[in-house]
């Protein structure tokens, strides 16, 4: 028994004695692998090395300049850190843990690890790069932190986007751009940016409140409380998750209140609710262009028209595609006799969607816009568009006695040209609305000269004026009984025409 246990100890001797001679030929296998940029194969090498001898420094700061190189940089921050706490003095151990710093956004730890590596040689220009570039991380990180507060998002993403070219591992950054991304609408970026880094951490809540900040923007209330719970699930201090979480909730529950309102009948109520709905989250772009939208909506029920044309381009402002916003503005714009600003607005429509609907809107608008060039002979009358034959007559002889050059004749000369203008345009209107087959085509939009044969340049308004209520030359004749005809001046008309109204309100009054 006693030969045994000495014939053991005597192996287990052996074997220590040999241990480093193992280690080195671990440690040589594992650089050719790496010379051959075999990271992994010289991961393993480098892992027997230490596995035979754990006090060796150099075979820490090999695995770790490995890892590096595999991007595994909290693992080499780990093995770099143990290298030099075995060997102070090792150059290189403080040089790859720096580096691990910076690439995990660390500036002020990478900077004390370049500036021992200084100490130890100071005419290193590797350190020396490498300290001004952990200075220039932390630039950046302080000029994105001050952008931040100011919210210029866009000078947030350009200096994560310059920091993360020098600490490419830096979760921290990355979701800082991505929540930025977000504030500006450029979700699929940020959705890109945010599950990347949830495929190697899924219990990120950082990155799980991007996610889910990205489908509240879209209007996706729903799957993103998801997230914002979940978030809050992993992180129950996480006060961004779960500020978005109460916005979402209070937004969705307020849009719900108003379209209630709106379905309801009650315009007032709806118009009220969407408005408190667009105060409580300013930065969810889509949401508000859809209550801007609802409460034009609203708005043109009110008759507000001004109002809803404003929401609408408040939408349209927010979400330039938002098709329903163009089409309600475009609405809108027919409603209040805007026909340009309609045809516009349809003609996006129709360019975006070419449907039979669209064209049909477009066509009408532009219809209207063409009518709304020439003369509108029932504004000339006073008449609305659905005037009788009767009321039609009646306003052309109020119309034509109220311009009738002779009655002027006593003006000055830019007067009397200015009632011949107008006189004639009664007599024009007159001859158009009163001819059922020339007012359904002006109606209709048709232009009058190529259709019928009318000129209104040629147009003799005095004639009309003849036949409508007799007589002859610059007069006109009233027949008072068979065979009796009177030939009145038109000034001498009016005079007898004036007298006789007096007289028949004097016999009303007490």
């Amino acid at each position: 028994y006693a030969v045994t246990v000495h014939c053991a100890d005597l192996w287990m001797y052996s074997l220590i004695q040999m241990s480093p001679f193992v280690a080195e030929g671990f440690k040589e296998q594992g650089n050719a692998f790496y010379s051959k940029k075999d990271y992994s194969e010289a991961f393993n090498y480098y892992t027997k090395a230490i596995d035979a001898s754990p006090k060796n420094a150099s075979y820490y700061g090999n695995r770790a300049a490995t890892l590096m190189m595999l991007c595994r940089f909290r693992e080499a921050l780990e093995d770099s850190q143990q290298a030099v706490r075995l060997d102070d003095c090792f150059m290189k151990g403080h040089l790859r843990e720096g580096k691990c710093h910076l690439s995990l956004g660390n500036a002020m730890a990478a900077s004390r690890c370049f500036q021992k590596v200084l100490e130890l040689e100071p005419s290193n220009r590797e350190a020396q790069q490498e300290n001004k570039n952990a200075t220039t991380l932390l630039e950046f990180e302080r000029m994105a932190e001050f952008s931040f507060e100011k919210r210029d998002f866009r000078k947030v993403v350009y200096c994560m986007d310059r920091a993360l070219a020098l600490a490419s591992a830096c979760h921290r950054f990355k979701i800082l751009k991505a929540e930025c991304l977000a504030l500006l609408g450029r979700y699929p970026e940020a959705q890109s940016v945010a599950s990347d880094i949830l495929r190697m951490d899924s219990t990120n809540a950082d990155a799980l409140y991007v996610r889910g900040l990205c489908l509240y923007y879209e209007d996706c209330i729903d799957k993103a409380v998801q997230f914002f719970v979940q978030a809050l699930r992993m992180a129950p201090d996480h006060e961004k998750a779960r500020l978005a979480c109460r916005n979402a909730k209070a937004l969705k529950a307020k849009k719900e209140e108003g379209n209630q309102a709106f379905k309801n009948c009650n315009y007032e109520a709806a118009y009220q609710l969407y408005t408190e709905a667009l105060a409580i989250d300013p930065n969810n772009i889509k949401t508000n262009a859809k209550l801007y939208c609802n409460r034009a909506t609203a708005g043109a029920k009110l008759k507000k028209l001004n109002q809803a044309i404003e929401d609408c381009s408040s939408a349209i402002k927010l979400d330039d595609t938002y098709i329903k916003a163009y089409l309600r503005r475009a609405q809108c714009y027919m409603d209040t006799e805007q026909y340009e600003e309609a045809v516009r607005d349809y003609e996006k429509v129709y360019q975006t969607e070419k449907t039979s609907d669209h064209k049909h809107l477009l066509k009408t608008a532009q219809m209207e816009l063409k009518k709304s060039k020439r003369k509108d002979y029932y504004k000339v009358l006073g008449v609305g568009k659905n005037a009788t034959e009767d009321e039609i007559k009646k306003a052309y002889r109020k119309r034509a006695l109220m311009h009738h050059p002779d009655r002027h004749s006593a003006a000055t000369p830019e007067v009397q040209k200015e009632e011949e203008k107008k006189f004639k345009e009664v007599g024009e209107a007159f001859t158009v609305l009163s001819d059922p087959k020339k007012k359904m085509r002006y109606d209709n939009g048709h232009d009058l000269e190529d259709d019928c044969g009318f000129d209104g340049r040629d147009f003799d308004a005095n004639n009309i004026f003849r036949a409508f209520f007799g007589g002859h030359g610059g007069g006109f004749t009233f027949d008072s009984s068979p065979g009796i005809i009177f030939l009145f001046n038109v000034d001498l008309f009016f005079f007898f025409f004036n007298l006789i109204i007096k007289c028949s309100r004097s016999l009303f009054v007490d």
